[in-house]
């Protein structure tokens, strides 16, 4: 639909600037304040926990190190580590999970997304879109964005009323839920009106890159360290592992769109990523299957 709304002249050409603000002002919060009151914290956490906290440092580790070394612009550097280190964790992630591991590992998916790539996006996110925009950016201009964020405003509310056992009335807790839902329809027509495919683009090989990390480097390091050093085993490990996975984060892309860090290479991480996730987990799967 974003695709062919490009084509429509009567259709506003930046209008995905809108749509943007609608995920951000609406549909993240609600999606937080729905979730979260409902989430139990356990030691079964860190497992999937460690997916986007980890892997998102990963990302800026290699990223940032591969960057610096090959003289890359600051916005280019930022667009990777944002794309490549935050996963389609819900979108792709919990179809997904649900019909491989059933409700048990939707649970585990919803860890993975709410407390950690939810949160990861942000905060470490929004530093790093922050940091890379423009140079380096004052340390209270930055506190000042993570704070006034509203995604990140509904999480420390759902997160209090965690802790304190409470939760909506079932009728606005519906409402919730319904503007939850649509954080995908809009966050991927918002990601198709800004997708250019250009065969002779320069964004090819940064584009090759970004998603060998994130579809292959990324899964493969969680996949040595939860099975083979930690030697976890089960749904919760097995689920964390594939959500790692999952192509490159459409919030995170828009995130990325939003501070400038290169929006054709980020809304191509998306609309690439996201088909060819679906082979790269059948690998992921059947490996994880027969090991």
């Amino acid at each position: 639909m974003g695709l062919a709304l490009q084509s429509v002249a009567s259709f506003p050409k930046n209008g995905y600037l809108a749509l943007n603000q609608f995920v951000i002002y609406v549909a993240l919060p609600a999606l937080a304040l729905y979730y979260i009151p409902k989430v139990s914290v356990t030691t079964d956490l860190l497992y999937p926990l460690g997916i986007a906290w980890i892997g998102f440092l990963l990302s800026f580790a290699f990223f940032y190190t591969l960057g610096r070394k090959m003289g890359w612009s600051n916005r280019l550097i930022g667009c990777l580590i944002i794309t490549g280190g935050l996963g389609n964790t819900s979108f792709v992630g919990f179809p997904i999970i649900q019909a491989l591991y059933g409700e048990e590992g939707l649970k585990t998916a919803i860890i993975v997304d709410q407390p950690g790539s939810f949160v990861v996006m942000a905060t470490l996110g929004i530093i790093t879109a922050g940091i890379f925009a423009k140079g380096a950016s004052k340390g209270s201009d930055i506190l000042k964005k993570i704070i006034f964020f509203p995604p990140f405003i509904a999480f420390v509310l759902a997160c209090v009323m965690n802790v304190l056992h409470f939760d909506f009335h079932n009728n606005i807790q519906s409402v919730f839920m319904k503007l939850g839902a649509t954080v995908t329809p809009v966050a991927l027509v918002s990601v198709g009106l800004q997708l250019k495919i250009d065969p002779h683009s320069r964004h090819w090989k940064f584009l090759s890159l970004g998603l060998f990390f994130k579809l292959f480097l990324t899964p493969a390091f969680f996949f040595v360290l939860y099975r083979i050093i930690l030697g976890g085993k089960g749904i919760t490990v097995d689920a964390s592992i594939l959500e790692s996975a999952m192509a490159p984060m459409i919030t995170g892309a828009i995130l990325a769109s939003n501070y400038g860090l290169k929006p054709k290479l980020s809304s191509m991480m998306v609309g690439v990523g996201i088909p060819l996730s679906f082979l790269s987990l059948a690998f992921w799967y059947y490996l994880l299957i027969s090991f």
